[in-house]
């Protein structure tokens, strides 16, 4: 049977750019340049059809403009949309080159070296927001004993990713009555994080460009002054968006994509992997709306999964995942929408922090030991401690 695997090694540039993409981080520069052994995803079968809700596709017309646009969303309210984020197999496999397991490493590190304590206590509560299928904090838990991390709460407002999170979950930190009792999802709202958790926490994590669904002002205020009622003095909120250098390079949109590849789990008679499709990317497009006033790009984003032969498509399975049960006779599944996201520099991000009680004590270029001013640094991870009264 065919299960979604991912290389851990490079994907596909499928088209150049001028700038990185704006919610993603550079593919070549996460990986290590030997591949590494495929990681199967998880996607059991989804519940209530998730799979077949999909909004408007932005149709080009001959003279360039937009037919069909997905309505903008107002600005108090967030823009993370509803088809993208609805089919979190799809998602996964998008981001599935990124190193979690390193990056935790470095999240950990951060926090020990910003953190204060009057307690002197070494094993954390984390908490994810906007956390999607929550690698990260299964990479938190899997990876590192109790004495380190204690639990792990992770948060998201779509259902179907916590759905799939809890899913992964129980793949990978197995059964009840060890670190799977340690895990949590819950499905809420991260401009009100405090609703739906018990505090404390030592360390928050907003990763991935989540931040960039909050739209105004207020909305990001809420957040981080929910994220602050529940932070333990002392601790941190470690938050990454891209680079500066992306809000300032806005003037002409551009076209940016990659490529998943998709493999078997057994090899070939050669002792090859066996490439059997490919999960095709684009965060962005030519001609994307740009509001400079507002920070605001509202990009084009497009996912297709292609299998290269139809007949190997499994059917008639309860394990089958959903995006195979999904896909047309052509052998695709795919989505595409418009998804308005806010573009920051460092010193809002200051600004925002003071107005929540936060104070921002350290700013890297990637979830890596990069400087924000280095030349190859493509993503703005900013750290943020409450401050000991």
């Amino acid at each position: 049977m065919l299960v979604l695997s991912i290389f851990l090694s490079a994907p596909v540039i499928v088209t150049s750019f001028t700038h990185l993409p704006s919610t993603v981080c550079s593919p070549a520069a996460l990986l290590p340049s030997n591949r590494q052994n495929s990681s199967t995803l998880y996607a059991a079968k989804r519940r209530g059809g998730a799979m077949s809700r999909r909004k408007k596709q932005t149709i080009q017309s001959e003279d360039g403009d937009d037919e069909s646009l997905n309505p903008i969303i107002e600005e108090s309210t967030p823009s993370k949309s509803d088809s993208i984020y609805s089919m979190p197999p799809l998602y996964d496999l998008a981001f599935g080159y990124r190193n979690y397991e390193e990056e935790v490493e470095f999240l950990l590190d951060v926090h020990e070296k910003y953190s204060e304590s009057s307690s002197g206590e070494k094993s954390l509560r984390i908490i994810e927001l906007a956390a999607g299928p929550a690698r990260h904090s299964l990479a938190a838990l899997s990876d590192h004993p109790p004495s380190e991390v204690d639990s792990v709460v992770a948060l998201d407002r779509s259902q179907d990713m916590v759905d799939y999170g809890l899913e992964n979950a129980d793949q990978e930190l197995g059964a009840p009555g060890g670190r799977r009792d340690d895990f949590n999802y819950v499905n809420g709202d991260m401009r009100n994080a405090g609703d739906y958790t018990t505090p404390y926490f030592n360390a928050a994590w907003l990763l991935l460009g989540s931040m960039q669904h909050l739209l105004a002002n207020d909305d990001i205020i809420a957040c981080l002054s929910s994220v602050h009622s529940i932070v333990k003095p002392g601790g941190t909120v470690i938050i990454e968006l891209p680079h500066p250098r992306e809000t300032f390079s806005m003037g002409e949109c551009t076209r940016n994509g990659w490529t998943v590849p998709l493999v078997e789990d057994d090899l070939d008679e050669d002792g090859e992997e066996k490439e059997y499709g490919a999960l095709n990317i684009v965060w962005g497009e030519e001609g994307d709306e740009f509001d400079p006033v507002a920070q605001v790009r509202h990009f084009t984003v497009g996912l297709e999964l292609t299998v290269n032969n139809v007949d190997d498509i499994p059917k008639g399975d309860d394990d089958v995942s959903s995006l195979f049960s999904q896909m047309s006779e052509e052998g695709k599944t795919s989505v595409r929408e418009v998804v308005p996201m806010r573009l920051f520099t460092l010193q809002e991000i200051d600004a925002l922090a003071r107005c929540a009680g936060f104070q921002l004590v350290a700013k890297y270029g990637a979830l890596a030991d990069v400087a924000i001013e280095d030349e190859e640094a493509f993503r703005m991870v900013c750290v943020l401690k409450k401050c000991v009264e």
